[in-house]
């Protein structure tokens, strides 16, 4: 590996969601991340492949068991960080807790909850649905009748395993200067709440509606969202600032004296109703081609399968073959020791023994 987090161990307790997503990040930048998972355990989708544990492998241990306690005891010991997504109290009851390594003072023990480890509900149960519901980030996603979950994309992965991979990257750099160890109580609500810092201040200066649909960035303005075509599809347009704009009227033939103020909220609908008139009028694929190098801000609305083959993702190689699955390539690119996805153990449980010899144990 030649990534920017080359010598770095980590430990990774198996998990869902955020948790592997943010030990896949930390491997991709050239960190070694072992995971500990319990016997028996299986994809909750049945898969053969997760894209999530990618580049790194694992060992089973049953934590339940004093022989399995102590293997993973004296793993942690060789380890720079741990990263765990379990309740508030699990490890620190099976002894596996912040406190419980003192022969290693440098680790830095990073903590992935919905809620927090502190907190009214930092011991209820919840999904990345219900976190992004509480800090107000999905009352302003969605239709005006109700709000839509983003997927699991702003709570799980932006709110969280992100999150989670930074506190990590930011206590490892401190912990190489002062040579302790601290924890990360990375938490989705914190994320989240943390990501709506400009709509926060929107909101500040009366420039945000209270309802959905009626703002700039939600759907509300005409020139800032979707549009179906002719064949079914939809094109997405973001001409926002007044030059983007005139180069969109450009190549879909409008005239801006014909058209109603769109600064005036009051005739948003008006002139939503033209431009849906006009985007019925051609094909998805037509409008790409007549926006292909223009800077009307719009693009065609690519399905998952559609997307690995667009120009500019395949020029980029954003998208990549790992073990005959397409998924995204590591990400941010730095320039003179880039990421990678190493070679991992997905399907081979590797021996804890020989995982020590190699680490000095």
């Amino acid at each position: 590996m030649s990534g920017p987090l080359r010598g770095l161990r980590i430990i990774e307790i198996a998990g869902l969601g955020p948790t592997p997503f943010a030990a896949m990040t930390l491997a991709d930048m050239g960190a070694e991340v072992l995971r500990i998972e319990r016997p028996g355990s299986a994809h909750i989708f049945g898969l053969n492949y997760e894209v999530l544990n990618r580049g790194r492998g694992f060992v089973t241990l049953d934590l339940k068991d004093a022989d399995g306690r102590a293997m993973a005891r004296r793993l942690i010991h060789r380890a720079d960080g741990l990263v765990e997504g379990l309740r508030p109290g699990v490890m620190e009851r099976l002894g596996l807790g912040p406190d419980d390594f003192p022969d290693n003072p440098r680790l830095v023990y990073g903590r992935m909850t919905g809620w927090g480890q502190a907190g009214p509900l930092s011991q209820t149960a919840g999904h990345d649905i219900n976190y992004i519901a509480l800090t107000g980030a999905l009352h302003a996603i969605g239709t005006e009748e109700r709000p839509v979950p983003p997927l699991n994309l702003l709570g799980d992965f932006g709110g969280g395993g992100i999150y989670l991979a930074f506190g990590m990257v930011c206590a490892l750099f401190e912990a190489a200067r002062s040579g302790r160890g601290q924890v990360v109580d990375a938490a989705i609500t914190d994320g989240v709440a943390h990501l709506s810092a400009m709509i926060r201040t929107l909101l500040a200066g009366d420039a945000w509606a209270g309802g959905r649909g009626r703002n700039l960035l939600d759907g509300g303005a005409p020139y800032y969202g979707t549009y179906r075509c002719k064949c079914g599809g939809f094109v997405a347009l973001g001409a926002i600032e007044e030059k983007f704009w005139m180069s969109f009227l450009t190549i879909a033939g409008l005239d801006p004296a014909s058209l109603p103020d769109r600064h005036d909220p009051e005739k948003w609908s008006d002139l939503r109703a033209l431009l849906e008139a006009r985007f019925i009028s051609r094909t998805r694929d037509e409008w790409a081609a007549l926006a292909e190098g223009s800077d009307a801000c719009l693009t065609p609305v690519l399905d998952l399968a559609e997307a690995p083959g667009h120009p500019h993702n395949v020029s980029r190689e954003t998208f990549v073959s790992h073990e005959g699955v397409t998924q995204p390539a590591p990400a941010p690119r730095l320039s003179r020791t880039p990421g990678e996805i190493a070679e991992g153990s997905q399907k081979r449980s590797l021996d804890p023994e020989q995982v020590l010899a190699k680490w000095g144990a």
